[in-house]
This record gives C-alpha cells, sequence and structure tokens, in this order.
C-alpha cells in the first residue's frame, strides 16, 4: 500500500474511533509535598488532583459500612477516575470500589443480572456474554466502573436507546452512615429516580442490578460525507439505523458517519485499528499546516478518499465499546433533539476559529429517561463532545464552546468539563429541588461531597 494510500485509511478510519480515551483512568502515588499516610491523586486526563487522607479499598460491603461508620471527614468513592470535572478529589478519604467486582448472579427469565458496583464495563461486557446476555447499549469507552458510568449518566448513541442508567432496576447503598439500603424500582421510585445519577452524593453504590438483552452480534458500517450533507442526513440515519453517530474532522470538511445494525451472521471481520496513526496525522497536517487553515483544508481533501467503506462484524460490546491509549480532555452537553443540529453547526463555527483544533468532534442520539439528574431527563437529546488534546490548553472547551450549548439549552454530561452554576443548572433540571431534598435527608452532614459538588449543588462549606 502506498504512503498515499495508506494515509487515506487512516482518515477513514478517524471516523469510527476518533476520540481516543485511554486504559487505567485515575492514579495514586505516595504525596510528594504531604506526610507519609497521605496520597495524591489524579484523573486519567490529569485535569483534577488532590492530596487525600487516604485511598482505600475495602474488600466488602461490610468493610465500607464500618469505615463509613468509623471515621469522619468527606469521603469520595473513586472508579476508573475517567471523569474530566473534579467529582473525586478531597482531603478526606478516596475510597475504590475495585475489590468489588463482578457478576454476581443473573436471571434469563426476568432478562436481569445483578453486578458489583467496581465492575469495569469491559468485565460486566465479557461476564454477560458468558452469560448469554449483553447491555442494551454501551458507551464508546469501557474501562469505567459500572457505578461511575451510571451516576455520571454515561450514554452511548441510539435514537431509541437510553444512557445507562435508565436500566438500572435496583440498587444498594452503603449509606454516609454506614446502613446498607436496598432500592427496587417497583417499591421506591422516587428513590430511584434520584439514585440511578446522584454523583456519588447519595452514598457508595455496592450493588446494580440491570435489565439486559440476549447477547447479539452487530454490524458496523463506516463511510465520509461532506459535512454539511452528513447534517442534512443525520435524523434519518438515527430513525433507521439501531446505532448511529458521526464524527466531524477539524479543517476537513468531512464528516464520518458510523452505524451498527443487528447482524445474525457468526462470522467476525474487524479490521486492524489504525486510530493512533491516524490521530498522529491529524495532529501533524495541525502542527504543518495550523497557520493556514485553507491550504489546510485543500491538503486534507487531497488525503481523503471519499469512496471508502469499511465494515466490521462482531459481537455487541467488542464493536461498541473500545480501549483507547490516547488522553484528552473533553466536554459534552446535550441539547434537545430538535435543537442538535443547528447547535452542532455553531459549535463547528466556534471550533474552527481555533487553528490548533485537531480532535475529531462527536455527533450522538441518545433516548429520554426519567432520572431526575439525567440531561436526558424527559427529552430526547444531541450530544455533543469537543476535545482537546492531553497537554494542549482546554480552557477554550468551557470558555467558548460553552456558551454554544447554553444558547442551545444544552445540560452538561456530569463527568465532563464545564462551568455551569448551581442556578444555572436547578433552571434545567424540573426535579433539581427534590433531588437536593433527598440528598440533604441522606447526608445531612454533606460527608459524599467535596468542594465540585458543593458548589454545584449550592450547598456552604
Amino acid at each position: 500500500m502506498s504512503p498515499l494510500s495508506r494515509r487515506r485509511r487512516l482518515f477513514l478510519k478517524a471516523g469510527a474511533m476518533a476520540a481516543a480515551a485511554g486504559l487505567l483512568a485515575s492514579r495514586a502515588t505516595p504525596a510528594a509535598a504531604a506526610t507519609a499516610s497521605t496520597v495524591t491523586w489524579k484523573n486519567w486526563s490529569d485535569s483534577a488532583q488532590c492530596t487525600a487522607r487516604a485511598l482505600v479499598a475495602p474488600a466488602d460491603e461490610a468493610a465500607i459500612a464500618a469505615l463509613l461508620r468509623a471515621s469522619g471527614g468527606a469521603v469520595r468513592c473513586v472508579g476508573a477516575g475517567h471523569s474530566f470535572t473534579p467529582l473525586v478529589p478531597t482531603g478526606g478519604t478516596i475510597l475504590s470500589l475495585d475489590r468489588l467486582a463482578g457478576l454476581q448472579s443473573h436471571d434469563k427469565a426476568a432478562m436481569s443480572a445483578t453486578l458489583h458496583g467496581g465492575t469495569r464495563l469491559s468485565q460486566v461486557s465479557r461476564q454477560l456474554d458468558g452469560a448469554g446476555l449483553a447491555l442494551r447499549n454501551l458507551p464508546d469507552i469501557d474501562m469505567q466502573s459500572l457505578a461511575g458510568a451510571i451516576s455520571t449518566a454515561t450514554h452511548g448513541t441510539g435514537a431509541a436507546l437510553p444512557a445507562l442508567h435508565a436500566d438500572v432496576i435496583a440498587l444498594r447503598i452503603v449509606s454516609p452512615q454506614g446502613d446498607v439500603i436496598d432500592w427496587q424500582q417497583e417499591r421506591h421510585a422516587d428513590q430511584m429516580a434520584a439514585a440511578r445519577v446522584s454523583l456519588g452524593s447519595l452514598g457508595i453504590i455496592t450493588r446494580i442490578t440491570m435489565r439486559v438483552v440476549a447477547a447479539h452480534n452487530l454490524r458496523r458500517k463506516v463511510w465520509l460525507k461532506p459535512v454539511e450533507e452528513m447534517l442534512q442526513l443525520a435524523p434519518e440515519l438515527a430513525r433507521t439505523h439501531r446505532h448511529f453517530e458521526f464524527y466531524y474532522l477539524p479543517f476537513t470538511g468531512y464528516a464520518a458517519a458510523i452505524t451498527h445494525d443487528a447482524y445474525a451472521g457468526s462470522d467476525i471481520q474487524m479490521p486492524p485499528s489504525q486510530d493512533e496513526d491516524m490521530l498522529r496525522d491529524l495532529r501533524q497536517l495541525r502542527d504543518w499546516l495550523g497557520k493556514f487553515p485553507q491550504l489546510r483544508r485543500w491538503s486534507a481533501a487531497r488525503l481523503i478518499d471519499a469512496d471508502l467503506t469499511e465494515h466490521a462484524t462482531n459481537r455487541s460490546f467488542r464493536l461498541l465499546s473500545n480501549v483507547r491509549p490516547t488522553r484528552f480532555n473533553e466536554t459534552e452537553c446535550h441539547v434537545p433533539r430538535e435543537a442538535g443540529i443547528a447547535c452542532v453547526r455553531d459549535v463547528i463555527r466556534t471550533l474552527e476559529r481555533r487553528n490548533e483544533v485537531f480532535f475529531p468532534l462527536e455527533f450522538r442520539f441518545v433516548k429520554a429517561d426519567d432520572a431526575w439528574l439525567s440531561p436526558f431527563y424527559q427529552r430526547d437529546s444531541c450530544s455533543i463532545a469537543v476535545h482537546a488534546a492531553h497537554g494542549e490548553a482546554y480552557d477554550y472547551l468551557t470558555s467558548e464552546i460553552g456558551p454554544v450549548f447554553r444558547k442551545h439549552g444544552g445540560r452538561p454530561h456530569w463527568g465532563k468539563l464545564h462551568n455551569f452554576s448551581s442556578a444555572e443548572l436547578a433552571a434545567l433540571y424540573p426535579r433539581w429541588k427534590d433531588f437536593q431534598a433527598l440528598r440533604q435527608q441522606m447526608d445531612p452532614h454533606g460527608r459524599m461531597l467535596n468542594p465540585h459538588l458543593r458548589a454545584l449543588f449550592g450547598v456552604p462549606a
């Protein structure tokens, strides 16, 4: 394959796997400038860090309950540390759920499965598949813990498919007082509506029961279109495919469509991933021609072969969710579906005022649900995610892209960078006060809060 053909191939692959994420998100090391009994902690992208009194990894619920009863001060739970917002940082105790992981039970008659809260999504999928089951949908990164993913309203794409938390039908929570509480949807509707997306503010989620579906295969198709054509086609593509999303490649004029649909065959077709090469190429094009945006567009148009199409077939989880080694920082908002195309046009215009941009922009569809703090509460949505390379400036994600999201009624992804105020959030979420009332009842002393959550919820320090 010639270098030019190979480069064209890389640009095509950009659509399939553009927003690269990483292996393990959080890192805890002995604190360099603190006492020997403290630890420093960083999230996956280095956007959040702290010096905590301790980082503990209890082996079971009894140990978690004992810790909460015995200790004073703040406690924040950590899964993979894949949130870009400072949901974890505390001067108190960071509690890891890594030792509470795995599939506990499943019921094929009821099509449900119960899993420990610390189970990484990659493990969830593998263990469910071994039982002939699968989650209905998945996000595009598979290293988050299940408890962390539902607590931040993590989602995949599909106009008729809601976020992960919408399939939660029962939860076990260790309260801030150390009590073990079981809630079920049919008996505790309000508590479940609050706890499905709680940002870890109600207690430690140790067990989750979810609706599941039969294990199934999907067929993926990836192809390129000029971005304006893609924007015009997007609503119909979302309506006619089980999963649809697109990635816009900045300063190229092209977007890559990705669809996944049910596949009855059993053959596996997985082209080798060239994602990292693609990102290096996009960065190199930026580095060479970033000061000359028109020349950059001209060059990209000659490197992209718009006629190339790629297909893959495999188990659903192997196509929908992936491991990403390249780090970045990210903002994402969810706008009413009817505002999605207008919003992404505005975002693209705003983004391309900055010549240093090269990371692709992601556009997805998510169905409404009824969790009180879900960004998709009672409205079908389009999700728009914008990325900045690790080690490069990313303030513009909130200062410049944020106002565009606000203009179109966006609700922020709780785990992605944003600067929405407590007053703004209260206006965006109809059940905001109800959630705060239950949170105050569950945690009157604010033990599950940190500075970030106090600011979000308007709770004085």
